[in-house]
């Protein structure tokens, strides 16, 4: 095996064009880590916040990452070697996951990276590696917010453990960005608990979504979702932000509103509607990631792919990210 690579590596901050191609060592596993041949690479949005130098988030919460640096955390490939201690894995076994998250040092962007075991799992039989590649960070996310959080870790964003409600047939689920990364396996994983699902999304994607088991559908572009909805269970906002507060009608009292991305609520709001709202940050987590190779695997749950790329067009890729509106995944192919 060479002693250098291919990767995609950040010399400056910026928009795509700053992603560029560049022969960088191998890296070589520690301890408890495995070195695994990249096939396939899912693109997420800290990607682009990583790029982009997080210019939108105060120097006094996060430093800019050193450079350069490789970006990406989601992978599927095959395990090349092994550090020391590692049992789990054994070279040649076929390998995905969400690296080293919420931190920045994942470095998947490369045709080789190096993975904690606790990070991976192995890769569903049934999946390629692109569709593999897709799943990590929004599987997790989905998992997270509405299964099990499956940590103890303090939130970045509140005060409390943030709690999935529980999901059961007679539950009612308003999934906002439905037909993205996040939303369309939060549709899926909801349908598997057996919860009605209302898919809000344009209305190029209701076929797309209703196919994925969606009882319901509003079309943004053309209905406002709080003129129509109305005594849901949860509200899943894959939007989140500033417009996420415009939701907390479509709840019914006792009610809960997950926003993926951070949003500022008003808490006499929150408490005339009886409602409650909760957040959390998706961290790397193998034992997870096994449980939802095991819905991939038997076609439960399937990862919808917005497009691929190869990995020397990273750039073009962001591109296709910035101008919005995905249905599923993007992808770079190693």
């Amino acid at each position: 095996m060479s002693t250098t690579m291919r990767a995609i590596r950040l010399h400056t901050f910026g928009g795509p064009e700053v992603l560029v191609p560049d022969e960088v060592p191998v890296p070589e596993p520690r301890p408890g880590e495995v070195l695994v041949r990249v096939h396939a690479v899912g693109v997420n949005p800290p990607d682009w916040y990583v790029r982009e130098g997080f210019p939108d988030v105060p120097p006094e919460v996060m430093a800019a990452p050193e450079l350069p640096l490789i970006p990406g955390t989601d992978v599927s490939g095959v395990v090349a070697a092994v550090g020391d201690g590692v049992v789990e894995f054994a070279v040649g076994d076929e390998v995905f996951g969400m690296l080293r998250f919420p931190g920045l040092e994942g470095a998947a962007y490369a045709e080789y990276v190096t993975a904690p075991v606790s990070d991976l799992a192995r890769k569903p039989v049934h999946l390629d590696h692109v569709h593999a590649a897709g799943a990590p960070m929004a599987g997790l996310t989905a998992w997270q917010f509405l299964i099990d959080l499956g940590h103890d870790e303090a939130s970045p964003f509140q005060s409390v453990p943030h709690r999935p409600v529980p999901l059961h047939p007679g539950t009612t689920v308003l999934v906002n960005g439905a037909a993205g990364g996040v939303g369309h396996l939060a549709v899926q994983l909801a349908r598997w608990r057996g919860a009605d699902v209302v898919a809000v999304a344009s209305g190029p994607n209701e076929r797309f979504l209703r196919e994925l088991g969606a009882t319901a559908f509003v079309d943004y572009t053309a209905t406002r979702p709080e003129d129509v909805v109305s005594d849901v269970d949860l509200v899943l906002d894959t939007v989140g932000g500033a417009g996420s507060p415009r939701l907390l009608p479509t709840l019914r009292r006792g009610g809960a509103l997950f926003p993926v991305y951070v949003a500022a609520f008003d808490p006499a709001e929150l408490a005339e509607r009886g409602v409650t709202t909760s957040t959390t940050q998706v961290r790397s987590n193998g034992a997870q990631l096994a449980e939802l190779a095991a819905l991939l695997d038997a076609g439960t749950v399937r990862v919808a792919i917005d497009g691929t790329y190869a990995l020397a067009d990273a750039a073009r890729a962001h591109e296709r990210a910035a101008r919005g509106h995905l249905r599923g995944k993007i992808v770079l192919t190693v």
